[in-house]
């Protein structure tokens, strides 16, 4: 009996690094489209005009992120945090964000047209012009954040400046 769980000690570790291990070596790949960066940590960097079109960004941290004029066209960022970053004029256009945090993140220009953003978080962020047209927004929520001059999914009702937690 001791000798199994001597065993199954030794193995847990091993099965671990196998893995894990090749998901954190895509964390040192470069930026590039199509990019597998899942479960990686970028938080606090400059990506600013980068192009992430068609990226793997599952469970990627990108806390206090510049990601000014970013691509990141068509990107699968399921659970991806975002939070505090400046992702100003950023391309999410169809984009998978679902679940997702933008908590307290500036993403005035950002376009979001055809993007999955159902059931993620806009707490407190800065959506001042951001483009809605055609995003699927089923669960998100949006308190405290500041939609003025939005456009929304119907790609034609603008939201009213002073639009804080919906589109008014």
């Amino acid at each position: 009996m001791k000798r199994m769980f001597a065993r199954a000690l030794l193995l847990g570790p091993a099965v671990a690094m196998a893995l894990w291990g090749p998901a954190l070596a895509f964390c040192t790949d470069p930026a590039r489209p199509g990019v597998q960066w899942d479960r990686c940590v970028y938080d606090e960097r400059s990506l600013v005009g980068i192009d992430l079109s068609g990226a793997s960004l599952r469970s990627a941290l990108f806390r206090r992120t510049d990601m000014t004029d970013a691509k990141l066209e068509g990107a699968v960022a399921y659970r991806a945090k975002f939070i505090s970053a400046v992702l100003v004029n950023i391309d999410f256009d169809k984009a998978s964000l679902g679940e997702a945090d933008f908590t307290s993140a500036d993403l005035s220009g950002a376009s979001f047209r055809g993007a999955d953003l159902r059931r993620t978080r806009f707490f407190r962020a800065t959506l001042h012009g951001a483009d809605f047209t055609g995003a699927h927004l089923r669960g998100a929520d949006f308190f405290s954040a500041d939609l003025s001059g939005a456009r929304w999914t119907d790609g034609k009702h603008i939201c009213a400046e002073g639009s804080i937690g919906q589109c008014r």
